[in-house]
């Protein structure tokens, strides 16, 4: 589409996403934030910066998709990426399940039950996942 994966590389400290290894890459990144602040600078009204910011980021954030999915891994760097996100998976299901504890144990307290539905809902999602992943990996193996 519009950058091309030899200007990233795989972010591999500090979270998800592409890391510019060339010049390009941080014009691209420039290209892509620039306008961002320069739509909140220009003072329209907040519905019209969001769409239009929306929309920028709809376009970009395909556009970075495509980028990591070309990014050419070898095979250890395919494994030691998996195995990063299996342990930032399990940390963030660890930090979501006490939050939901804390929550129904301090809710609990004040005898009203209360849970946020967004973190059940994340942990179910997240379940659900893992099961369709080993139904279809085990089938495919």
């Amino acid at each position: 589409m519009l950058g091309k994966p030899e200007w990233f590389q795989r972010r591999k400290y500090g979270g998800w996403g592409l890391t510019p290894k060339t010049w390009q890459g941080w014009l691209y990144i420039l290209v892509i934030i620039a306008p961002l602040f320069v739509l909140q600078m220009l003072g329209a009204n907040g519905e019209t910066i969001f769409a239009a910011n929306l929309a920028w980021i709809l376009v970009f954030g395909t556009d970075m998709l495509d980028i990591m999915r070309k990014l050419k891994k070898d095979e250890r760097e395919t494994q030691i990426e998996a195995m990063a996100e299996r342990n930032s998976a399990w940390a963030m299901v660890a930090i979501i399940a006490i939050g939901v504890g804390y929550q129904a144990a301090s809710s609990a307290a004040s005898q009203t039950l209360q849970v946020d539905p967004f973190l059940i809902a994340a942990l179910i999602a997240g379940a659900l996942v893992k099961a369709a992943s080993n139904i279809h990996l085990e089938r495919k193996m």
